[in-house]
């Protein structure tokens, strides 16, 4: 995390300084803004490796920043601060380009811990094995193995975890995973998800109704956990 340049897009006082001060303590370059013209100018002229950045801003709101980001091309990890109870607008920043979120009031343990594991997979190399428990899913070999043997997945499966795996830590909507893994099918629907994650749950979770890996976010969709 030190060294890193982290873009805080924020319009309470107090929130900003706490986050600003936290981040600074870890050896973090800190940009900040208090309102969303601002906080568009910096996060496409400041090169950020991380954005914090509220959703209710003044003069334009942490959605269209979001994605003008993703407009521009960047891949910057984008973690939205959110209201309690928001679920529809998560959905919407999520559905937008943003990679997770965190609801206020939050554990700024928790925050920075999210943040450094989102610092992290953003500067590492793309990964051919994904490693997760007692698993190991080989994308170029297209197998899974556990404990050393192979796990048999079906097509959606296999594709499910690897677009899982390829984005641990993430919240991802349903909506999002549709588009990934079933594509364009009319025939889908977001039962379809929910099913595929039952069966994968099945073969990869050491107890599949309390699952450590692919964990449930309620009203949202899915976080993969490695």
């Amino acid at each position: 995390m030190t060294g890193s340049r982290i873009l805080i897009v924020e319009d309470e006082p107090a929130i900003l300084r706490g986050l600003k001060d936290t981040f600074v303590s870890k050896g973090c370059e800190v940009v900040t803004a208090t309102d969303g013209e601002a906080g568009m100018h910096l996060a496409l002229s400041a090169k950020p490796d991380l954005v914090l950045l509220d959703i209710m801003l003044p003069k334009i709101n942490g959605y269209e920043i979001c994605r003008a980001i993703r407009a521009s091309g960047s891949d910057v990890p984008i973690v939205m601060l959110t209201a309690k109870g928001q679920e529809e607008d998560i959905v919407l920043g999520l559905n937008l380009g943003a990679d997770d979120y965190v609801v206020k009031p939050f554990k700024i343990r928790e925050l920075v811990a999210r943040a450094n594991a989102f610092l992290r997979r953003h500067r590492a190399a793309p990964e051919e094995v994904f490693r997760f428990g007692d698993c190991a899913l080989n994308l170029s070999a297209h197998k899974l193995f556990r404990g050393g043997g192979e796990i048999e997945l079906t097509a959606k499966e296999f594709s499910l975890l690897a677009y899982f795996a390829s984005r641990a830590g993430r919240a991802l909507t349903r909506n999002d995973i549709l588009n990934a893994v079933w594509g364009n099918s009319v025939m889908v629907t977001p039962r379809s998800i929910d099913r595929c994650v039952t069966t994968l749950r099945a073969k990869i979770e050491p107890d599949p109704h309390n699952p450590e890996f692919i964990r449930t976010i309620r009203d949202i969709g899915y976080r993969f956990e490695a």
